[in-house]
């Protein structure tokens, strides 16, 4: 019987440099897509799939996270004071309640395995899920439910992947393919930002993952990898051939809010799905054209 997923690791520690002066004190993750920040649509995203507990990896400077998902009794006081129902109601629907949030801290950058590692003691024995906020994806089924559904059909260990044009092969974990049926991929096994001609695939690993627990066990001894950075890819790397590992192509449109073109591309594609706002975002892009 497959273990339901119930948790989610947020890795939320990274210093946002490619959006200074803007991250000098706000986190890159609690930059708005309109009105929300990048990581309330991510928690969104895995409350939408069924995830109840929601486990941060912070470092320094991200108090904001943590003040945003708590309760501020006096803001709700003030809001209601004033008659401000539709305000309240969006801070309050973006509070995590009492004993389903966890914070746990990364205090040196070693990269996005050792990131997901510190969260271990949380995760304990379950499987669990890797939400990267910087991977925004837009689908009529949240990307996370998804893979969850397609987790309770195949089990093991799931990565929801793209195909990207091959000459951006080293920028990406791309998969090594033993089977493929157009929806979900058998991995053969993961390479880490191989050069093009190296490429075994172009089915690239996005920011979301579904991963058994007994990859904390290998990031905690593969030591560093490409980029001097403990890799996740290489950690999930051990599971092929042990537990089953598939990669899925969600239903959906992913948007880079890692680099600047990206996240204002997302700030527009989320725009444009909102009722009170479409119209005139499209009225006003016309300007532009």
């Amino acid at each position: 019987m497959k273990k339901p997923v119930r948790k989610a690791v947020f890795p939320v520690a990274g210093l946002g440099t490619r959006f200074l002066p803007a991250t000098k004190a706000i986190p890159k993750e609690m930059l708005p897509l309109v009105d929300r920040p990048l990581l309330e649509h991510a928690v969104d995203e895995a409350r939408a799939a069924g995830i109840e507990d929601f486990i941060f990896v912070t470092g320094r400077g991200k108090r904001a996270i943590e003040d945003h998902f708590d309760a501020d009794w006096e803001l709700y006081k003030t809001l209601q004071e004033r008659g401000n129902t539709e305000a309240l109601e969006a801070v309050r629907a973006c509070e995590i309640g009492p004993g389903r949030l966890f914070y746990t801290r990364q205090q040196m950058p070693l990269g996005l395995g050792h990131a997901v590692w510190c969260a271990r003691e949380v995760v304990g024995d379950d499987p669990f899920a890797v939400i990267l906020p910087d991977d925004f994806v837009v689908a009529d089924k949240p990307c996370l439910q998804q893979m969850v559904e397609a987790y309770q059909e195949v089990g093991g260990n799931i990565v929801a992947v793209v195909d990207v044009p091959r000459d951006q092969t080293q920028r990406y974990g791309i998969l090594d393919v033993a089977a493929d049926d157009g929806r979900l991929a058998v991995v053969a096994g993961l390479v880490e930002k191989p050069k093009p001609a190296l490429a075994p695939s172009t089915l690239s690993i996005i920011g979301r993952y579904i991963l058994q627990p007994e990859v904390m066990t290998h990031l905690g001894d593969i030591g560093r990898g490409a980029g001097g950075e403990i890799q996740l890819t290489d950690g999930m790397a051990r599971l092929i051939g042990h537990q089953p590992f598939h990669g899925l192509r969600f239903s959906g449109t992913r948007y880079d809010c890692g680099s600047k073109v990206g996240f204002l591309e997302a700030t527009l594609a989320h725009a444009l799905t909102r009722p009170d706002m479409a119209d005139q975002v499209r009225e006003t892009l016309k300007r532009y054209s």
